[in-house]
């Protein structure tokens, strides 16, 4: 069966990398293909690099405060592509519990917070793919 494939990245001016790290080891860990694009990645720089490498999900930490704007902008530049019908959206880090209504509302599919075991981050991508793998 084809791995799953999972475009880690951070948006926006975050510094801090170590838990977005530490879920791509969980991820790779767990059987899927990750790719990490690395710190301080524009929306436009996502969206690119998950059509280029034609992941199935794409997974935003981010801890910068900025996420109210950077992961809509993600999402509204995936459907402009016509690829978020087949990408799970999924964001985590440091984001307020009041926020992760309007992020939900905007097409994260979920956001995972920090103590989140990464079990629970696995299980949610396998349950919730957009599209078979075949």
């Amino acid at each position: 069966m084809k791995q799953i494939r999972v475009l880690v990245s951070k948006p926006g001016l975050d510094g801090h990398d170590r838990g977005a790290k530490v879920i791509a080891r969980a991820l790779r860990d767990a059987g899927m293909e990750v790719i990490y694009t690395g710190l301080r990645q524009t929306p436009e720089q996502i969206v690119q690099a998950a059509i280029q490498e034609d992941v199935d999900v794409v997974a935003m930490s981010i801890l910068s405060g900025a996420h109210n704007h950077l992961l809509p902008k993600v999402v509204e530049l995936l459907k402009k592509e016509d690829a978020y019908d087949d990408i799970l959206v999924i964001g985590g880090g440091v984001i307020p519990e009041e926020d992760i209504p309007y992020l939900k509302e905007c097409g994260i599919s979920e956001i995972f917070t920090p103590g989140t075991p990464t079990s629970v981050t696995i299980e949610y991508i396998k349950a919730n793919l957009k599209r078979q793998l075949n």
